[in-house]
């Protein structure tokens, strides 16, 4: 296999291993807030925070960043852990941010001592509108140059819980004046008083922010490679600033960004995907329109085809939009390697094979045709099939190969050549039923059976198919980027995202009423190609009563490089 080049962070490290930094370790971090579930785009940063670790035999850490006890829940902390396991990454060590919150109050006691924080009790819209501008200086808070011990004494008061939430901030003293936004005096803590930590309860009522809380995580941890996306390029300096205020040796984490992943017909924010879950657009989390990672799980993506499509697309510092066309081309390229074929009629029309004598009898089809040591299965056969409604036509025309009277032979798949007599209707002209002959000599994997036809169809035998849900999936959008639209993006929703149907499958998919295994909370998956349908995985909302089907990915790929 030939070695792909090396994206810009890799040709960093490799420097840096090189100059010996660090005493040539290597250790990154994946930060997720446990406010929602992980989706594709996060795994762009996971493919690079543990694929760095991975190749530079390093160390890559779970750090839950869950500074917030408003939006948090240990929910999302473990579906958070079961994404990771599931698309083959294994961390280090779990962190909390809770962890250091002792240590970043202490840090924040220190600022205060040295004059670098102060209390500031204006509103938010006041502190916003002092701000100023980027081209202009913002103006200093009446608060700013309060003494040390009444800083000291009121910033002690938040923490008592004796100051109501809003009312009162911490804020680091910085420049006002800085050309970068993020240097005016930025909020380090705020008060939440009203939600219990999902780890700490009712210990803390005050939480840092990120951009106090983040850098100086990387540095108690021992982090060498602080990787984000390019939005918080404007973030460096000020996480650069605060650790400088305290580090006392001369190791520092260093941040480095990179382009994040924006997926035509999709949209990427955690609050709207929320939105569509609460207000039930969506039929949850997992739904598999959705590109949360268990949404793409039980669409029937395979972790494997998630991170080739993530090494596909790379890792820039330009901003951009990928087709969703490339995703849907790399699950199918995926599928096509192991997925085994079998047989699903969607619009039945019964087949009777008047010369077939018998009970019946059982004809042997490889689940991937010309690889027998993939496995295959038995297809009990009969007088009674059933065919696609579609495969017939009572006067079929020149470029219709399939089935029709008139002396055509069509071979049934995997068993006999046949060709069809008639017809019934019923009342109103809609066919019920279709008549055959057989060539009993015809058997595929015979001697006779390797006799040519102009065209092949799938069929299933009446008595031991088996009845089947069948969810068919699209795009969840009618708009190529919803995120760019004006409109209220539920507005932009696509009404034939879901079409749920029934089919009727072979008899050898019976088993997967039994067999639904969970590991670690996560449904095994068991993919299908319906042959001339789709690729399709089993649902787990199948049962001892019905079998569901997800379609993955239709037959058609219409991706272009």
């Amino acid at each position: 296999m030939e070695e792909r080049s090396l994206n810009f962070i890799e040709q960093i490290v490799e420097k840096d291993l090189q100059e010996g930094k660090n005493d040539g370790r290597i250790q990154t971090r994946f930060p997720p807030e446990p406010n929602g579930y992980l989706h594709i785009g996060h795994v762009k940063a996971i493919c690079m925070d543990f694929g760095i670790a991975e190749r530079y035999n390093g160390v890559c850490n779970l750090r839950f960043d869950d500074t917030n006890p408003v939006k948090e829940d240990v929910e999302y902390v473990d579906s958070i852990q079961q994404d990771i396991a599931w698309l083959g990454f294994r961390w280090g060590n779990i962190y909390y941010a809770s962890d250091y919150f002792q240590q970043l109050y202490d840090l924040a006691i220190r600022f205060i001592k040295e004059g670098k924080a102060y209390v500031d009790e204006q509103t938010a819209e006041q502190i916003a509108e002092q701000k100023g501008t980027p081209t202009e200086p913002g103006t200093g808070s009446p608060y700013r140059n309060r003494p040390v011990e009444e800083n000291l004494r009121l910033f002690q008061a938040m923490q008592n819980g004796d100051v109501e939430d809003g009312k009162m901030v911490l804020r680091a003293k910085i420049d006002m004046a800085n050309p970068n936004m993020h240097f005016r005096d930025p909020i380090m803590y705020r008060i939440i008083t009203t939600h219990p930590h999902h780890r700490t309860g009712r210990r803390w009522n005050v939480y840092p922010m990120y951009d106090f809380a983040h850098g100086q995580s990387d540095y108690f941890e021992g982090v060498t490679h602080s990787i984000c996306t390019l939005e918080f390029v404007v973030h460096r300096p000020l996480y650069d600033w605060f650790i400088d205020q305290f580090a006392d040796s001369e190791y520092r984490p260093h941040q480095y960004e990179f382009n994040r992943l924006n997926i035509t017909y999709t949209v990427m924010s955690k609050r709207k995907m929320l939105q569509l879950v609460k207000e039930g657009l969506v039929a949850g989390w997992d739904d598999p329109r959705m590109p949360t990672v268990c949404g793409l799980r039980r669409r029937g993506y395979s972790p494997q085809a998630i991170r080739t499509f993530i090494d596909k697309i790379g890792y820039t510092k330009v901003e951009g939009m990928i087709d969703l066309g490339l995703l849907e081309h790399t699950v199918r390229e995926d599928l096509k390697e192991t997925a085994p074929r079998v047989c699903a009629i969607f619009e039945p029309v019964k087949l009777v094979i008047t010369n077939y004598e018998g009970d019946g009898e059982v004809v042997s089809a490889d689940y991937i045709d010309g690889h027998p040591e993939l496995g295959s299965r038995e297809m009990p056969f009969a007088r009674e099939l059933y065919i696609e409604r579609g495969d017939f036509q009572e006067e079929g025309s020149k470029d219709f190969y399939r089935l029709s009277p008139g002396g055509r032979e069509v071979r049934l798949k995997s068993a006999y050549i046949i060709q069809a007599t008639g017809c019934d209707k019923d009342t109103d002209g809609r066919i019920t039923t279709v008549y055959a002959t057989y060539d009993p000599t015809s058997k595929s994997g015979t001697e006779g059976g390797s006799r040519k036809t102009k065209s092949t169809i799938n069929w299933v035998e009446c008595r031991s198919c088996v009845e089947a849900e069948a969810r068919l999936y699209d795009r969840l959008f009618a708009v190529e980027n919803p995120s760019a639209d004006e409109r209220d993006f539920r507005e932009l929703l696509n009404p034939d995202s879901l079409k749920v149907t029934t089919c009727l499958v072979e008899s050898a998919l019976k088993k997967e009423k039994k067999r639904l295994p969970v590991q670690n909370g996560v449904h095994e998956q068991h993919h299908y190609q319906f042959l001339k349908h789709g690729y399709f995985v089993v649902d787990p909302d199948s049962n001892d009563d019905k079998l569901v089907f997800n379609r993955t990915a239709s037959l058609k790929d219409n991706w272009q490089k």
